[in-house]
């Protein structure tokens, strides 16, 4: 392990200086080895970097192994107690000395040297994000489904093609997301969120694959719980940015209701009940809709009295 006294070496073409965000959470069996690949290549690639490392209220030993490493440019935060993944990032990403700021996992699901595939489409992008490919993203069905969903929900906000809505290996710019603290969410849907406010505000998003590699240790992730609260992330959004697509949206799937009620009624099992959902689906469009032209109208007031 380096010794603190260390400079890191100066590579060709003046690269940028780059403020590395690591979110941990009960990770002492990946911390250190995804710290040291991340030391490595800022030292062979980016001069003048730093290393944030945000202990988020470990119960393992995370926070004594953090404390032994002696990397040079580099910071620790210690919440005492638990406050949440977007809450960690977001720490570190205030106290960061540099504007160009890479999110990335500590469990080594990410290698460092994809961190490479991002920064030359930087600062021309506001953000470039990592892809993910491989056989670990979805290693069941239920986690395939809700991410199917989401990414659905997604891109039906934003209008745009998104390959991949909550990679935890970005790299942005400090002062666009901190125009923003107010609308970022704390917990796991950080990221979320953040591809949604980039996308929605027009910002320059730019996607890269890269590999995404088994996780050191379990998961931290609580799937029922972060997949609701996933989805009232997004939900939100669309309320906020766009009410008018949410509301659409409620409408189709209440004229399809009431179309495959219809439909099943007169083919197969013609009860009077069928009737009554068919009829009151499709009936229904018309108010969703005009709720939806509401609440947009109400957004764009609110916007008009905010100025």
């Amino acid at each position: 392990m380096p010794l603190a006294n260390q400079s890191m070496q100066s590579p060709p073409n003046n690269p940028i200086a780059l403020s590395v965000i690591i979110p941990v959470f009960n990770e002492e069996q990946a911390i250190v080895k995804t710290v040291e690949e991340i030391y490595d290549f800022l030292n062979k690639n980016h001069p003048r970097s730093e290393i944030i490392i945000i202990n988020d209220g470990s119960t393992d030993k995370s926070l004594e192994v953090i404390r032994k490493i002696t990397f040079p440019n580099l910071i620790v935060l210690n919440h005492v107690d638990n406050l949440g993944y977007g809450k960690s990032l977001f720490d570190g990403i205030q106290i960061a000395k540099n504007n160009n700021i890479v999110i990335i996992d500590g469990d080594g699901s990410y290698a460092a040297t994809d961190i490479a595939k991002l920064t030359p489409y930087f600062p021309e992008f506001d953000m470039v994000v990592g892809a993910r490919q491989g056989k670990e993203l979805s290693t069941t069905i239920a986690k395939k489904i809700a991410r199917k969903f989401f990414h659905f929900l997604v891109e039906y906000t934003t209008g745009r093609k998104i390959p991949d809505v909550n990679s935890g290996l970005r790299l942005f710019k400090k002062d666009v997301v901190l125009r923003f603290y107010d609308s970022l969410c704390v917990g796991f849907s950080f990221t979320t969120t953040i591809t949604l406010i980039f996308f929605l505000h027009h910002y320059y998003v730019k996607y890269v694959p890269i590999s995404y590699q088994k996780r050191i240790g379990n998961s931290k992730v609580r799937h029922v719980r972060d997949t609701l609260r996933t989805f009232q992330i997004i939900v939100q959004s669309i309320l906020y940015y766009n009410p008018i697509k949410l509301f659409l949206l409620l409408a189709i799937l209440n004229f399809l209701i009431g179309v495959i009620a219809g439909l099943v009624n007169y083919l197969i099992l013609r009860t009077g009940f069928l009737v009554i959902v068919s009829a009151l689906s499709i009936s229904s469009i018309i108010p969703i809709f005009a709720l939806g032209l509401l609440a947009d109208q109400l957004k764009r007031i609110y916007e008009l009295n905010k100025q």
